[in-house]
């Protein structure tokens, strides 16, 4: 049994409406929710194959963004900062964080993860049913993710396939449900290769955490396998997640055959990236860095798929 020791939480002290939703807002992080809108925007734009859906689509799709965004991300954060907030007490970078100060408390995080996961699914109806499948799914696996005794932020593997899995395919399969019901049609190489590039792209992540999980006794991946392996795992898939984009490319399939020659220059420009940025004692700085650039060949694939280039 690990023992935490770290600085007490302060009690939370009498705060103006402006300042709770300020602390709301914070644990729902916002800068996380162009993390989860933009796949979510591919599969839109998979599904109508516009840049710009029909203006009669944009009510049930701007709903649908708003769910995908931030009440999706605070059902999951803030029922995970709860339960990891004794490894967070021994983590630097979550100094910040509205539970550690008392700004809000451990109660209220779990309240605010029940009000919000409800409100995703209430919302969600209004953008189908099948997309709200989908809402359930993903805060299923999110609770499953921090809440004892399942707990996958601490199996190793299962941590990475969650969060993955989760931006990789069901961000694009929500962007196509909100669109179509009908997923039939779904491109899955396409899920399979934005699956390919969250691993890639998270996996460096669990190295910034690395020590203060490790402290907190949490068998996250990079505490399993340590920072050399788990960068090289990540590695592999960033190769992966790219060359099967050139194979996609030269078999036109989804990813459109001009694309090819791009395909076949970017790819070695992104694996260079990713040696320069990410390595075993990174920041989260590179992975948002490499991950600006990954956009460039995703706009290029955009333009393209849509018949603008």
């Amino acid at each position: 049994m690990t023992t935490v020791v770290g600085p007490r939480v302060a009690a939370p002290a009498k705060r103006s409406t402006g300042a709770r939703i300020k602390d709301v807002l914070a644990v729902g992080r916002p800068a996380f929710w162009v993390v989860s809108v933009v796949p979510y925007y591919v599969g839109i734009l998979l599904a109508t194959h516009r840049l710009v859906p029909a203006v009669e689509d944009w009510p049930r799709l701007l709903v649908g963004a708003v769910v995908m965004g931030p009440l999706l991300w605070l059902a999951v954060l803030a029922i995970n900062d709860a339960y990891d907030l004794p490894g967070d007490l021994l983590n630097p970078r979550k100094s910040k964080s509205p539970l550690l100060d008392g700004r809000v408390t451990l109660k209220r995080a779990k309240q605010l993860a029940i009000a919000a996961g409800i409100a995703s699914i209430a919302v969600g109806l209004l953008v189908g049913v099948v997309f709200t499948l989908g809402v359930v799914l993903a805060l299923v696996l999110g609770w499953a993710y921090s809440v004892p005794p399942v707990r996958l932020k601490t199996r190793a593997g299962f941590d990475v396939a969650v969060n993955s899995l989760a931006l990789g395919t069901f961000g694009p399969l929500a962007g196509w449900a909100a669109v179509n019901p009908d997923l039939s049609d779904f491109p899955w190489l396409m899920a399979l290769q934005g699956t390919l590039a969250a691993i890639g792209l998270y996996l460096p992540t669990t190295l910034a955490d690395l020590e203060a999980d490790r402290a907190a006794g949490y068998r996250t991946i990079a505490v399993r396998l340590g920072a050399s392996t788990t960068y090289r795992l990540g590695f592999a898939f960033w190769i992966a997640a790219a060359g099967l984009s050139v194979v996609l490319a030269a078999l036109d399939a989804v990813i459109p055959r001009s694309m090819l020659a791009l395909e076949i220059v970017m790819v070695p420009v992104l694996v260079a990236a990713y040696r320069r940025l990410i390595g075993p004692g990174m920041t989260f700085k590179g992975v948002v860095v490499l991950a600006s650039l990954f956009l460039f060949p995703c706009g290029t694939f955009a333009l393209t798929y849509t018949g603008v280039l």
